[in-house]
């Protein structure tokens, strides 16, 4: 029992308010403030970027979900891209599978954090079809980045948004999100399961239910993300630092972070052959 859940619900509640208080006192920012941060930290107008965020995170901002929702679509501006992973469980894709979930590509709510959902839902902003790894995206490329996602039998390759992601020069960004929301990293680990020590994606495949835009229903046999992979990216954000890829900033008390997919893709195939990138957890067979 941690000393917060010890406190009475009514002292809880006030202290809560104290901690809002000293945010906005004390680092206070706003949604121009956050356009300023990420024009700083490196991202251009023109620009595909994939964005992983944690709203929990912006104590002290001036504004909800939605504002940051468009600063991020100012800054990439019209000729860009805006990307956003919307997948549709937390724990391990195979315990979602087994649920015999439908997806739809219309009502699944994202679980990849509130500014995520926000953004799915935000207008001219379209969601690629997959079962457990579709991506909403706006701008200029969007029909394009999504087109196809639902004939790929693996989350992540190459008939996906993240491989777009790569072939467009994306970039990635983290807002208050650690580094283990990074999906790109899936797409690494596909392209490069046959120079890695262990298997990355199932053999079996599962056969899961989605629902495209019209309603009908559909089913996809897919290889999923086998259980018992470390996740721990900490060795590729070293190599990243280490190679000086990895770009970081800060507004109010939100921690950014930018890289380049191609960066992150070529480290970790510099990591994949030292035997360092996707391996087993401790104890798993």
């Amino acid at each position: 029992m941690t000393p917060s859940t010890m406190l009475p619900p009514g002292m809880k509640r006030r202290l809560k308010r104290l901690v809002r208080v000293y945010h906005r006192m004390f680092f206070r920012f706003t949604p121009a403030d956050l356009r300023r941060a990420l024009l700083q930290l490196g991202i251009v107008p023109g620009d595909v970027l994939i964005v992983h965020s944690a709203f929990d995170k912006f104590l002290g901002f001036e504004g909800g979900p939605v504002d940051v929702v468009r600063a991020l679509q100012e800054v990439v501006g019209p000729d860009g891209a805006l990307m956003m992973p919307t997948i549709p469980f937390q724990g391990t894709a195979v315990e979602y599978a087994l649920g015999d979930p439908v997806f739809d590509v219309r009502q699944t709510v994202s679980r990849m954090g509130l500014i995520s959902e926000v953004f799915r839902r935000c207008p001219g902003v379209v969601r690629s079809i997959h079962p457990t790894h579709s991506v909403a995206v706006w701008g200029k490329r969007a029909d394009e980045i999504i087109a196809g996602h639902e004939r790929s039998d693996t989350p992540c390759g190459r008939l996906t948004p993240y491989a777009r992601l790569l072939d467009y020069d994306g970039k990635i960004l983290l807002m208050g999100a650690s580094a283990s929301t990074m999906t790109f990293c899936y797409f690494a680990a596909e392209e490069l399961e046959p120079r890695l020590p262990v298997p990355v994606l199932t053999r079996e495949t599962y056969a899961m239910r989605w629902k495209d835009a019209h309603g009908t229903v559909r089913v996809s046999n897919v290889r999923l993300f086998a259980r018992g992979i470390d996740h721990d990216l900490s060795p590729l954000i070293a190599e990243l630092k280490r190679r000086k890829q990895w770009r970081q900033g800060r507004v109010g008390r939100v921690r950014l972070a930018l890289v380049r997919a191609r960066a992150v893709y070529d480290a970790a195939a510099a990591l994949a052959d030292r035997g360092m990138f996707v391996r087993k957890l401790v104890g798993q067979p």
